[in-house]
């Protein structure tokens, strides 16, 4: 066993999103999908074979204490495997909503681990993602004015991060602003030792760069448990003596039929669909409407993909506008037609995958947790990158065969991701 560092995330595609930032930065990540079984041995489990283990759960938008008590199963496995530090990790917009989960689940790991003190930071300027004077900015907007604003399950209106957090916690919050990460890790750690004394048990950390994570990361390396999104973890594989190495993340060549499974309405994936079908390559709707009147749209799908996925990447895809998700919850409900969606592109993922599909591109977080559900992946190798905050995967099916997979967040990735995934990864096999 060599599990350094031990990571909880709250969704599947910010599960592989922290891997590949680990794995960037020199260390081996194993992704495991949800906690492994307890009969599990994570001392003499061969396959547990890395730096850094990432649990994968589906727990963002559950109830908080659903998300609490899987977190805890989590903590508790990592804790066996030998984790030397708890990295919980939420999604760089902090979604989340008044009740919870970021918070809650914070101070039940905290309370486990008995800490008294934590910081929070969803800053991944690669990306985009930067803290300023505890303030949350997507891009050039602050996050209460970005698109996030109209997030069908936890819209984000308040970009004031200390403000979002002490909603959600029974501890004080803090700030340790950008002048002090400026000044280094002993100032960091100073202003750390001055909040714990004023009773603060946690607090939101300013980063514009990735030089100030960098910073962060030596300054942190003491403390059990810290949260984050995924660009801290560009500061801490160098506190074991880890450097970027491409042999991190080498994974099997691949083979295979191509396709996308998107069901995210961020803006980012509507234009990604867009670039996609710009192309004149095949794709096919998927109308939560359809489904809900009772018709076997995934069955249509799978029809359409036998016709064109010898020819090439197939898409199958449920993206809208804001209006027009907002018209469609309205009809059925958000909750609905969400569960609709990604039972529908479960099916077609699994479709897919019967039908020789080997290199699979899912699009969104909800999306990516059904279909990996759906297909029984139990863990993932962590590749290369795509693009910031995305890269690809490698997970053994049934028979010995290899599937590689790409989980992409909503918000990541360039317009023309879909086609560029797939180049990447075959110019690799050459």
């Amino acid at each position: 066993m060599s599990v350094r560092l031990g990571c909880i995330a709250d969704d599947f595609t910010g599960a592989t999103d922290l891997a590949n930032n680990l794995v960037r930065a020199g260390m081996r990540v194993l992704q495991l999908i949800d906690v492994p079984a307890e009969d599990t041995d994570p001392t003499t489990d061969p396959t547990v074979d890395a730096d850094a283990v990432v649990i994968a759960l589906k727990s963002r938008t559950v109830p908080a204490a659903e998300a609490v008590e899987a977190s805890l199963r989590a903590l508790e496995w990592l804790r066996a495997a030998g984790a030397e530090q708890i990295y919980f990790k939420y999604c760089s917009t902090f979604d989340s909503t008044p009740a919870g989960n970021i918070g809650q689940v914070t101070e039940a790991l905290m309370d486990a681990l008995g800490t008294d003190f934590t910081v929070a930071t969803p800053a991944f300027p690669d990306n985009g993602r930067t803290v300023f004077k505890g303030h949350l900015f997507v891009g050039d907007v602050l996050l209460g004015e970005s698109g996030m604003r109209h997030h069908p399950l936890t819209p984000m209106t308040d970009s004031n991060l200390v403000s979002v957090l002490e909603a959600q916690t029974t501890r004080p919050v803090g700030l340790i602003d950008h002048k002090v990460v400026a000044e280094g890790a002993d100032a960091v750690r100073d202003r750390i030792t001055q909040l714990r004394a004023d009773g603060v048990g946690a607090a939101i950390v300013d980063a514009v760069s990735n030089d100030d994570l960098l910073r962060l990361g030596a300054a942190v390396k003491e403390l059990p448990l810290v949260t984050a999104g995924s660009g801290l973890a560009i500061g801490l594989p160098a506190n074991w003596g880890f450097e970027p190495s491409p042999a991190a993340a080498q994974l099997p060549p691949a083979s295979g039929r191509q396709a996308v499974v998107a069901g995210s309405v961020s803006a980012a994936t509507n234009g990604q669909v867009r670039e996609f079908l710009s192309t004149g390559r095949p794709a096919f709707s998927v109308d939560p409407l359809r489904i809900a009147a009772g018709e076997d749209v995934a069955a249509e799908a799978l029809a359409f993909a036998d016709k064109h996925l010898a020819d090439g990447p197939v898409l199958v895809y449920s993206t809208e506008s804001p209006d027009a998700v907002r018209s469609v919850q309205g009809q059925l409900g958000a909750a609905e037609a969400g569960v609709l969606v990604e039972h529908t592109l479960s099916r077609v993922a699994q479709g897919l995958v019967q039908r020789g599909v080997r290199q699979l591109v899912v699009a969104g977080g909800e999306t990516s947790g059904a279909v990996v559900q759906a297909l029984g992946l139990t863990g993932l190798r962590i590749g290369g990158q795509i693009d910031p905050g995305v890269p690809w995967c490698a997970a053994p099916l049934p028979g010995g065969d290899t599937l590689h997979i790409t989980l992409k967040s909503g918000n990541f990735g360039g317009p023309d991701f879909f086609t560029a995934a797939f180049a990447l990864l075959n110019e690799e096999a050459k």
